[in-house]
């Protein structure tokens, strides 16, 4: 726990606002702090928190004897805060979505799993539930079952969109149901002609139970279970699960697993990045880059398998450290693909930047200004691209990245081209990582013995994913099984870009916009 701000200057600012001081809570949420306080002074505290610049990162809820627990998350100057306040079943709590715009679609999502009143929240049309269950149904709560009902689901066609007015607007109606084989999402444009003046996503069709399905089980099957949130971020995801898992049980991690770990995490946002670099210069017709890139992308991942066991990496991380060692003839190899990958893509990248097509189609397309960036609390490229220079691992550095010195690249174009740079630059940095971590690979094991935690305790994972900030909050009961289990995926933060940033532009930009952002769909539609 960082002992600067954001806590004492967070406390010092409720004294000017003549605000009662929340508690600081005696549990811990390592690396947080928490705050302790009742739900009448919930939004006074969200809008202190914001004067003093502080970014708003996440809301849940848990479900207590008597009512609900509800959570939310802050961050400032690399140091993380959390606000937490008994709610009885009759209460209702303050909004924070009219004082961080980014809280909208978590409040509703808690709202239609666990039934939690909100007063002043802006939007209560449903997220999540999609009219599988009934109205006062809440399937998070603890009398409804997993495997819910066998009945036919009614379609989802009265979802009340924001009605478009004036002449020349028309209603341009885009999925779930897309072309290719990405996950369903459905886009409502209003435009007129081609320039669109707004555009509404309605997402929550991967829906999966995740939360509801994680309770009950053990560290080593929920592990498997957040491989699972989004497939294209298993290191990530497991990653955060099993840090939040290991620092409630107090378990000390080998410094060799975690270096592996790293090594892993780097893999991946690498593969990922050239995946959607070649997507988005398809996406306008430059198919040479898509090719080229995915070319890479499949020799990279052919070696994940030939090395870790699984092509995407799936299950090589488990609580205590990693499933799998790496020889000192696989270090090697690692450390020579590394370094020739990171030489292609020099080169291709400078082919990139010479063409003045592909300039004049990503330049300026899809601009999401640093002020909306800021509001909305953008992460990853997104927030990079647009100013926002935060990365968990330089700002909250956790090992082994506290071991090494960390570069984030940071634009301010806020457009298609500079998350597509930022992609680039990211893959560059990445594969330097993968070396430093691979030139200083501790011996030793890499794997602790993991045993249940025998008491009720809760632990906090803060991981930076490729998409961006990963947060993972789990609470362990008396028998060492998991009671609660609550992953923030980076594209919470990240959907809500793509509709700002298509305002303005022509309807045929959608599909490289989307893609620049590239939101998970799975990962936000638990």
């Amino acid at each position: 726990m960082k002992t600067n701000p954001p806590l004492q200057q967070f406390m010092d600012a409720c004294n000017d606002a003549g605000l009662g001081l929340p508690l600081v809570d005696s549990t811990t949420l390592l690396p947080a702090s928490v705050l302790v306080t009742s739900p009448s002074q919930w939004r006074k505290l969200a809008e202190t928190a914001k004067s003093i610049n502080m970014r708003w990162c996440s809301f849940w809820c848990r479900e207590t004897d008597n009512g609900l627990e509800a959570f939310s998350c802050y961050e400032g100057n690399g140091a993380y805060l959390i606000m937490r306040s008994l709610i009885n079943t009759d209460e209702v709590l303050p909004s924070l979505a009219p004082v961080y715009p980014a809280a909208d679609r978590p409040e509703r999502h808690a709202h239609d799993l666990l039934g939690i009143m909100f007063d002043d929240q802006p939007d209560n049309r449903r997220w999540i539930r999609h009219q599988a269950w009934e109205e006062m149904h809440h399937p998070l709560r603890s009398e409804f079952q997993s495997a819910g009902s066998s009945e036919t689901t009614p379609a989802d066609y009265l979802y009340p969109f924001a009605p478009a007015h004036g002449p020349g607007v028309m209603e341009i109606p885009v999925g779930p149901v897309h072309a290719g084989i990405i996950e369903p999402g459905h886009f409502r444009f209003q435009a007129v002609g081609e320039i669109v003046l707004n555009i509404e996503e309605r997402l929550g069709y991967t829906h999966k139970g995740i939360e509801k399905i994680a309770i009950g089980r053990d560290a080593h099957e929920l592990a498997r279970l957040a491989g699972r949130i989004s497939g294209d971020t298993t290191i990530a995801h497991t990653w955060a699960a099993c840090q939040a898992m290991e620092r409630a049980a107090g378990l000390n991690i080998p410094f060799r697993a975690l270096w592996l770990r790293a090594v892993m995490a780097e893999r991946e946002r690498i593969a990922n990045h050239l995946g959607d670099i070649g997507a988005i210069c398809n996406d306008v017709g430059f198919v040479f880059a898509q090719s080229q890139l995915t070319r890479l992308k499949e020799i990279w991942v052919r070696e994940n398998r030939k090395i870790f066991g699984h092509r995407l990496l799936m299950d090589c991380i488990i609580p205590g450290g990693t499933a799998v060692d790496i020889s000192p003839e696989s270090t090697c190899e690692l450390l020579e693909s590394s370094k020739l990958l990171a030489a292609e893509v020099d080169v291709i990248v400078k082919l990139l930047e010479d063409s003045e097509s592909l300039e004049d189609r990503l330049m300026g397309t899809g601009r999401l200004t640093p002020e909306k960036a800021i509001e909305l609390g953008a992460v990853g490229y997104v927030g990079r691209a647009s100013g926002q220079s935060f990365d968990v691992r330089r700002d909250a550095a956790y090992t082994p990245y506290d071991h090494l010195q960390i570069s984030v690249p940071c634009f301010r174009a806020g457009d298609v081209a500079a998350r597509a740079k930022i992609r680039a630059e990211e893959i560059r940095i990445s594969a330097k990582i993968i070396n430093d971590l691979l030139e200083t690979l501790p011996d030793g094991s890499h794997l602790a013995i993991w045993k249940n935690p025998q008491h009720v305790c809760e632990g906090m994972g803060f991981i930076e994913g490729w998409r961006g900030e990963i947060m993972t909050y789990i609470r362990f009961g008396n028998d060492g099984r998991v009671t609660r289990f609550f992953p923030r995926d980076p594209s919470w933060l990240n959907w809500p870009a793509l509709e700002l940033l298509m305002q303005d532009n022509i309807v045929p930009d959608f599909p490289v916009c989307n893609k620049s952002v590239n939101g998970s769909y799975s990962g936000h539609d638990l």
